[in-house]
């Protein structure tokens, strides 16, 4: 759930950044890397017999706390080099997969921790929260070093459970290869939707059969992970950024063990009290109105493209009545492919189109004159990319979704979302909120027991938090910051306007923020916010 791409900003330094970033960030996003193991030094002077010994850098010795127990060794396991592990402490925690169980299996988080660019590093480090879920934030690494997150404290990356570089991993590739497979089927046909259940079933007895207790993969499991991590770093504070579904995981942390917690971003916000199908369509009415109110704001856009909401919306009528079918080749490949593009599929194309948002009107404009190529290429590119394959902890997925969402979240309540987000859509497609197609039939296969209730309860308290969204942010609306403000009389609620779902991976801007309000979480400095311009929408022929 969590792709980027680049801001706007005066300065033409400031896009060459944006263009690094964008190029780190796609990678990033679905959790790419590999790295060895090379010790930090420790820092402080050398020790002597008048000056005490100083405490050794976190991560650098074994510690147990309680039943956890964190190992210093090898970094942990990754698809592509990280530059930004290089220089990293590592090491593996390992935890009980089950707590409930006195006595059972464990399992393995591979950590990573980053030293801080400072030479007077401050004492309380930063921890990343990957989104997803499913993504491994170790594989998140060079977006929040790319950001400056590291100038003045360590960044500690643990693989959440179940993810890549964790042991047991749970990803299911086979899932993966049907997503692929049906960029050529109708998005929401009964038949794709058998296949696609198949699939999921087809994941969960293949990890079923490993002895893996899929029940144990949710929210409220990782978060006693992280603070088992904190305890046995022999960490007395630290703070929390979390983008995308890793707010889901902070604003459970903060409910669950806000002890140790001295301040937590969350960036691209996904409430547990409020996530489900029916915050998917609002956060998509959200992002689209966000991306249409800019352009009809531009004359030569609005010109150009009059009406774009409205066009849209017939789109959408039209290719649920009749899908089109064309044949592409996607980016980086050389393999023409055949890709149907109906209602839904065009749904959930706009939802991640928000990330490059200057192409939205032409792309749009293109299809409505009988020219699908350029949807269909980036609707099949990011279904077919190298990067979609292997490397999303599926069982992770569904035991949030299937624990934690959809006990709780009635089909006609996910079905009215859609209906009053998107009153004029066909009923198919407003029965499939964007991002959780077939989540109903996909859980009742996956079959696992609803979370707690309480997994629902607002967070509340005083910890200083920094809730952070993007105007044009489909995935995660940007009401979610005040929303959560309401219960943490400390938060400060920063929407950054042009841009998409999470603005750390997209904004310099959203950075200075971020790294401001780590020095002084009372204050973030959001000066930034001012010169920030829209987006120059392409205007087609």
């Amino acid at each position: 759930m969590t792709r980027h791409h680049a801001p706007r900003h005066h300065a033409p330094r400031h896009r060459r950044t944006v263009r690094r970033l964008r190029a780190a960030s796609a990678a990033v996003a679905t959790g790419l890397l590999v790295t060895g193991l090379l010790a930090a030094p420790a820092r402080g002077q050398s020790p002597t017999d008048a000056t005490p010994s100083p405490q050794p850098p976190v991560g650098t010795v074994a510690r147990t706390a309680g039943d956890a127990r964190f190992e210093p060794g090898p970094c942990p396991r990754t698809p592509e080099p990280v530059e930004a592990l290089e220089g990293a402490r590592c090491g593996t925690l390992t935890v009980p997969e089950n707590r409930a169980k006195a006595g059972g299996r464990t399992i393995e988080l591979g950590v990573a921790i980053v030293p801080a660019a400072s030479d007077t590093p401050k004492p309380d480090p930063i921890v990343w929260l990957a989104g997803g879920p499913g993504d491994d934030a170790v594989g998140e690494a060079q977006m929040a070093i790319d950001g400056g997150l590291n100038r003045d404290r360590d960044v500690i990356f643990m693989s959440q459970r179940g993810t890549y570089s964790a042991d047991p991993t749970l990803l299911c590739p086979n899932i993966d290869e049907f997503n692929a497979r049906s960029v050529g089927l109708v998005y929401d046909a009964p038949s794709t939707e058998r296949l696609h259940v198949a699939a999921t079933k087809a994941c969960r007895d293949q990890l079923a059969g490993r002895g893996i207790d899929l029940a144990a993969y949710n929210d409220i499991e990782s978060a006693a992970d992280y603070d088992d991590l904190r305890t046995a770093l022999g960490v007395e504070q630290w703070n929390l950024y979390g983008i995308s579904y890793g707010t889901h995981l902070a604003l459970t942390s903060m409910r669950l063990h806000p002890e140790g917690l001295r301040s937590v971003g969350i960036d691209g916000i996904l409430p547990p009290s409020r996530a489900g199908s029916v915050a998917t369509w609002s956060s998509a009415r959200q992002g689209f109105d966000g991306l249409f109110k800019a352009c009809a704001e531009q004359p030569a856009c609005n010109e150009r493209y009059p009406n774009l909401s409205a066009g849209f919306d017939r789109l959408v009528r039209e290719l649920e009545a009749e899908p089109v079918t064309t044949t592409v080749t996607p980016p980086g490949s050389d393999k023409p492919v055949k890709v149907v593009l109906d209602g839904g599929a065009l749904v959930n194309w706009m939802t991640s189109a928000t990330h490059v948002a200057p192409q939205v009107p032409a792309a749009l404009d293109e299809l409505a004159n009988g020219k699908p190529q350029r949807i269909a290429r980036q609707w099949a590119g990011g279904k077919l990319s190298p990067q979609a394959m292997g490397r999303v902890a599926h069982g992770l997925v569904y035991g949030v979704f299937c624990g934690e969402w959809t006990p709780y979240e009635s089909q006609t309540q996910a079905l009215r979302g859609g209906q009053q987000a998107f009153p004029s859509f066909p009923r198919s497609v407003q029965a499939q909120a964007p991002q959780l197609t077939f989540l109903r039939p996909d859980c009742d296969v996956w079959n696992v027991p609803a979370a707690p209730p309480s997994i629902r309860d607002v967070t509340r308290g005083d910890i200083p938090t920094l809730a952070l969204s993007g105007g044009f942010d489909a995935q995660t609306g940007a009401d979610n910051g005040p929303y959560v403000a309401r219960t943490l009389p400390r938060a400060k609620v920063v929407t950054v306007p042009y841009e998409p779902h999470v603005v750390f991976a997209t904004s310099k801007c959203a950075q200075e923020i971020a790294v401001s309000f780590f020095d002084d979480p009372a204050a973030p400095n959001t000066k930034c916010l001012k010169d920030l311009e829209p987006p120059e929408f392409e205007i087609g022929r």
